[in-house]
C-alpha cells in the first residue's frame, strides 16, 4: 500500500494520539529531503520523521538512527528560530488527500502567542515541507523544496508567497460524514470486474492508492452486505492492525492483513521503519554517498579494461619462443636469404625439418633480421615478469573496488565517513584540509557493531575496511575468535570468548554472513579461527588479511535473526 490518502488518515489519528499537546525539543535535517522533529510528550521523546523524498514520502515516529550534518541548512535554522520551544496544538488532513498539516501554539519576538503550520505535501516527487504563519494571511516562510513560477504557474511555494492548498481533484472523501452510498451501488452495478472497479474508485475517491482500491474492490465482491463491507473496510483506517503482507510477490504495507501471508506491528510507525529500512537507507546512502560511489565504480572500470589490455599482452607472449625460433633458423641459413626477398620457406630442426616460412625485410641484411627476431623474442620475455605483476596488482585492485562497493551497498550513511578518510588514505580522493599525498593518521574510526547473543556472549562486526582492521589487528584479544565468509566480500566478525560454543560460533557467522555480499544467498561457508592465527601482509589494502587453519561453517543468514539478536542489547 502506498502512503496515500487513506493510510494518511491512520497516521494522523496515530500521531495525534501520541504527541498532541507536545513540546518540540528538537529540530534537525539528517537528510537533503527529510527533516526529523522531536517531540516530547507524556515523558517521552517522539522523533518524528518528515520525508519529502521523491521516492520514499512519509511521515511517522522512526526510531532509526541517523547522522546530523556538521552545518546545519538554511532550512533546518529557519525551522529553529520559529518552532524551537513550540507546542503541538493537533495534526490534521486537508480532506483525504496526501497533505498533513502540524498546529503549532509558539511566541513571537515580543511574547505573544501566535500559530503556525508545518503542511507536508505527500505527494511523490512534487512532496514538500512548508513552514506557513497562520496569522499572517498564510505567508509562506520558507520551504524544503522552493517552487518558482518556471515549475509551476498554479501556485508558487517561495517565502513571501500566500500558501494555496493542492488543487482539488473534485473527488469524494469516503470519510466524509454526508457520504451518499448510492455512489458506491451505481460503481458496482455499471463495472462488476473487480480490477476495473478498482481503476473506478480511485477515479471516484479520494486519497485511493492502486493497492488500497484493489484491496476495496476485492472485499466489496466477496461481501453480502455492500454499505456493511464498505463501511468496515474503512474502519480499519480509524482502527488500523498495522501489517506487511505479502501480495503479488512483492512486500506491501496495510492498515490490515488483507492476505493471509502477513506479519503485525505495534504501530504504524513500526511497520514503516521495518518496511522502509533497506530502501530508505540505500536511498540515504546513494545520496550521500555519491562521490565515493562514483570514484569505486570509475576505478574499478579503469582496472577491468587495464586487466583485459594485461592479458591480451600476456596472450601475445606465447609466441615468444616463436621468435627466438625464427631467429635460430635464420642465423643457420643465412646464407640462403637473397637481396628483395620479403620472406623465405626454409626447414625447421625444431620441428623435424618440416618447412616454416618466416617473414623478412628487404631493407635490412640478412644478420640484422635475425637480429630483429631476437630482440623481439627478449622483449616478449621480459614483458612476461612485468604483466604477471602488473596482473596480479590489477587484480587486487578489482577485488579491493569490488569489496568497496559491496561495503557502500551494505552501509548505514554513519559507515560512509570511514570509507571516505580510507579513500583520501589511499589516494583516491583529495584531502579537504590539503592536497599533499599524506594519510591522515589522527582521524577517529567509528565503532564496529556489537552484539549480544543470547547466552550474553558479545560479538563485534565491523562495517568498512578501517573498522575491520582495526578489530581485527588492534582491539581484539589474540584468543578471540574470528570470523569472515569464505572467498566472499563481508565484515570481519570477532567472537568476544575465548572458547565460545558452537551455537555461539554459528550466531557469529549468521552475522558474518548477514554483513557480506552473501546477505541474500543460501548455506553461505564462514570460516572461522582464533585471531592470533591472523595476519596482515605489508603493503596489502585496508581490510586485507590472511590465515590458516580455519575451519568451516555453513550457515543461512536471516533478517529476523540479526533484528532478535540487536533487541538483545
Amino acid at each position: 500500500m502506498s502512503f496515500d490518502g487513506s493510510f494518511t488518515h491512520a497516521m494522523v489519528a496515530e500521531l495525534n494520539n501520541l504527541v498532541t499537546g507536545g513540546r518540540i525539543s528538537k529540530i534537525n535535517q539528517p537528510y537533503d529531503n527529510e527533516v526529523v522533529i522531536t517531540i516530547r510528550s507524556n515523558h517521552e521523546n517522539y522523533p518524528i520523521l518528515i520525508s519529502a523524498n521523491p521516492n520514499y514520502a512519509r511521515v511517522q515516529v522512526s526510531r532509526t538512527s541517523y547522522v546530523n550534518p556538521k552545518v546545519p541548512t538554511n532550512f533546518t535554522m529557519t525551522l529553529r528560530k520559529h518552532l524551537s520551544g513550540s507546542i503541538l496544538k493537533k495534526v490534521t488532513q486537508i480532506d483525504n488527500d496526501r497533505v498533513m498539516v502540524f498546529h503549532f501554539t509558539t511566541r513571537n519576538e515580543i511574547g505573544d502567542l501566535k500559530e503556525m503550520m508545518l503542511v507536508v505535501e505527500i505527494m511523490a516527487r512534487h512532496s514538500n515541507i512548508i513552514l506557513v504563519d497562520t496569522q499572517d494571511d498564510m505567508r509562506i516562510i520558507d520551504a524544503i523544496k522552493r517552487i518558482g513560477a518556471d515549475k509551476n504557474r498554479y501556485r508558487t511555494i517561495l517565502p513571501g508567497d500566500t500558501y494555496i492548498t493542492p488543487p482539488n481533484q473534485n473527488m469524494i472523501n469516503p470519510f466524509s460524514d454526508d457520504f451518499d452510498f448510492n455512489i458506491v451501488e451505481t460503481l458496482l452495478s455499471n463495472y462488476p470486474n473487480q480490477e476495473v472497479l478498482s481503476t473506478e474508485f480511485r477515479k471516484t475517491f479520494q486519497g485511493l492508492g492502486k493497492d488500497t482500491s484493489l484491496f476495496l474492490a476485492k472485499m466489496m465482491h466477496v461481501s453480502t452486505n455492500h454499505r456493511d463491507g464498505f463501511s468496515e473496510f474503512f474502519s480499519f483506517f480509524d482502527n488500523p492492525n498495522p501489517t506487511l503482507i505479502e501480495h503479488n510477490g512483492s512486500a506491501i504495507f496495510t492498515v490490515y492483513p488483507f492476505e493471509e501471508k502477513a506479519t503485525t506491528f505495534n504501530s504504524l510507525s513500526e511497520l514503516l521503519d521495518h518496511f522502509y529500512e533497506t530502501k530508505a537507507r540505500l536511498d540515504r546512502v546513494k545520496q550521500q554517498g555519491s562521490v565515493l560511489i562514483k570514484v569505486a565504480k570509475s576505478e574499478l572500470k579503469k582496472n577491468k579494461t587495464k586487466k583485459k589490455k594485461l592479458e591480451k599482452t600476456l596472450e601475445n607472449t606465447k609466441y615468444a619462443d616463436d621468435y627466438r625460433i625464427k631467429g635460430e633458423i635464420l642465423t643457420t641459413y643465412l646464407h640462403e636469404i637473397k637481396k628483395g626477398m620479403t620472406k623465405i620457406t626454409l626447414p625447421n630442426f625444431y620441428d623435424n625439418g618440416n618447412p616454416i616460412e618466416i617473414s623478412i625485410s628487404n631493407q635490412i641484411s640478412p644478420s640484422e633480421n635475425a637480429q630483429k627476431y631476437f630482440k623481439r623474442y627478449q622483449k616478449e620475455k621480459n614483458a612476461v615478469s612485468y604483466v604477471t605483476d602488473q596482473l596480479e596488482k590489477t587484480n587486487n585492485e578489482i577485488n579491493y573496488f569490488d569489496n568497496i562497493l559491496s561495503q557502500i551497498e551494505l552501509a548505514n550513511p554513519s559507515d560512509l565517513d570511514d570509507i571516505k578518510v580510507e579513500f583520501e588514505n589511499e589516494g583516491y580522493l583529495k584531502h579537504h584540509n590539503n592536497h599533499s599525498n599524506k594519510k591522515t593518521t589522527n582521524t577517529k574510526i567509528s565503532k564496529p557493531e556489537e552484539f549480544i547473543t543470547d547466552e550474553g556472549v558479545h560479538i563485534l562486526v565491523g562495517k568498512n575496511n578501517l573498522q575491520n582492521d582495526k578489530l581485527t589487528m588492534k582491539d581484539a584479544d589474540k584468543r578471540d575468535t574470528w570470523l569472515h565468509t569464505q572467498k566472499i566480500h563481508g565484515s570481519h566478525v570477532i567472537i568476544k570468548d575465548f572458547n565460545p560454543d558452537d551455537k555461539t560460533i554459528e550466531d557469529a557467522a549468521m552475522l558474518a554472513a548477514y554483513f557480506s555480499k552473501a546477505r541474500d544467498s543460501a548455506t553461505v561457508p564462514v570460516d572461522y579461527v582464533q585471531v592470533k592465527k591472523i595476519r596482515k601482509p605489508n603493503g596489502s589494502k585496508p581490510g586485507f588479511v590472511i590465515y590458516e587453519g580455519q575451519q568451516t561453517i555453513y550457515v543461512t543468514p536471516s533478517k529476523e535473526f540479526v533484528d532478535n539478536l540487536r533487541k538483545n542489547k
